[in-house]
């Protein structure tokens, strides 16, 4: 494990600033609690900024690189689907990579896995333009926006292609028991992880990668904040629209999260515990950057958001549907986006439809409050989030689905 930290990472001078000792004060009073992890986690975290997955990297370098990545994919597929087993000569890459994330961790409790699954998809596709929503905030950092920028992920006609596949992951991996062996969860996030590795080792060979400053392509340190984002801001977050996550709820969603991370390779040196040490995680995240990503970071913003438009060819039911879906997106941004970054962004104003989040509580908290003092109720509301995603998701994203295939040949 390296000790080194970023050039970019500059928490520890950020810190200091009176503007973030004044928001250390503000977020004192707003969650009664000192938002300031200790020195030593920081540090961590921050040298975890060049941690990445050596297990799927030798299967990658072993088989996709020099088979290619059609080879690869298809041996994982046998794999995932018969076991690494039914695999002819099986490299042993492939069988030390099944071998770890088929090996509980000490720490897991199924219980709290399938709880937390249960919370984070009973949000249903609301979720989906809420977390793509507030990814933007990080667009201003090198490290997150130079790997879709090189790759061309996220930017121009791709960008709702692979949010709607990252929506299709989400809907995945928090599918009832997905994340046990042979779920539909695991197997997801299997691929997803490859395709990762796949991506890093092209970056990492990329002219114009500075690994001195921005650390390892697609880090465990940016990937711990996916992970605590993915749990925290909704269950916080979703609140101001109606939603109850209790803090069992959110801590559940937490180790949910840290679960389908391990099987993804992102196994970082520490790992918040409690909401108090995921919101100040966060919360580091928010002062730790020179926020440098300049007009890359904007234009992948752009492509995001315009991407829900209608395009020139779209008419009638088609026009309609996706003219509300680009309101209600650019709404949900500008709501739950810092304003500051909103407007570094150049993001167009959403009028009225700004209000639309917080319009929703009081039919959301009423059926909320309904869910929590009922099983039936909680069951039912389960039932009807999971389809509602399923119908969004198949509405969108069409009969291809979700593919998680890399690219091979980066844009710039």
């Amino acid at each position: 494990m390296s000790s080194r930290i970023p050039t970019e990472f500059q928490y520890f001078e950020n810190v200091q600033k009176p503007l973030n000792v004044w928001r250390m004060r503000l977020a004192r009073v707003l969650f009664r609690q000192d938002p300031k992890l200790p020195d030593e986690v920081i540090r961590t975290w921050a040298q975890s900024y060049y941690d990445a997955d050596p297990v799927a990297e030798r299967f990658v370098e072993e088989v996709y690189l020099k088979q290619g990545q059609a080879a690869g994919r298809a041996m994982v597929e046998k794999a995932l689907a018969e076991g690494v087993h039914a695999v002819p000569d099986a490299p042993e890459s492939l069988k030390q990579l099944f071998a770890e994330f088929e090996q509980a961790p000490a720490w897991l409790d199924w219980r709290r896995v399938e709880q937390g699954a249960r919370v984070f998809r009973h949000y249903g596709p609301q979720l989906y333009n809420f977390l793509g929503s507030i990814t933007l905030d990080a667009y201003q950092e090198n490290s997150v926006t130079k790997p879709l920028i090189f790759t061309g992920a996220y930017a121009g006609e791709s960008a709702n292609r692979r949010f709607l596949e990252t929506a299709s992951f989400w809907r995945d991996v928090s599918s009832p028991e997905a994340m046990k062996s042979g779920g539909i969860g695991v197997k997801t996030a299997v691929k997803v992880r490859l395709m990762h590795v796949f991506v890093r080792k092209g970056l990492l060979r990329h002219p114009q990668w500075d690994l001195e400053a921005w650390g390892m392509p697609i880090s465990q340190g940016d990937a711990l904040l996916t992970l605590i984002a993915g749990s925290i801001a909704p269950g916080i977050g979703l609140k101001v629209m109606g939603y109850r996550a209790s803090r069992e709820e959110i801590e559940s969603m937490m180790h949910f999260w840290r679960y389908v991370g391990h099987v993804m390779g992102v196994q970082p040196r520490w790992y918040p515990s409690t909401v108090e040490e995921g919101l100040s995680l966060l919360f580091a995240s928010f002062i730790k950057g020179p926020k440098k990503a300049g007009e890359d970071g904007r234009s992948l913003a752009h492509s995001y958001v315009q991407s829900f438009a209608p395009g020139d060819a779209d008419t009638g039911f088609t026009f309609l549907r996706k003219s509300m879906d680009y309101w209600l997106s650019l709404g949900m941004t500008w709501f739950f986006l810092p304003g500051d970054t909103y407007r570094n962004h150049g993001l167009p104003k959403p009028g009225v439809w700004g209000l639309a989040p917080v319009l929703q509580f009081p039919m959301v908290y009423g059926l909320e409050t309904i869910r929590k003092h009922s099983r039936w109720a909680d069951d039912w509301r389960d039932k009807m989030a999971q389809r509602a995603s399923a119908r969004w998701l198949n509405q969108h994203l069409g009969v291809q689905g979700a593919e998680y295939k890399a690219v091979e040949q980066f844009t710039r």
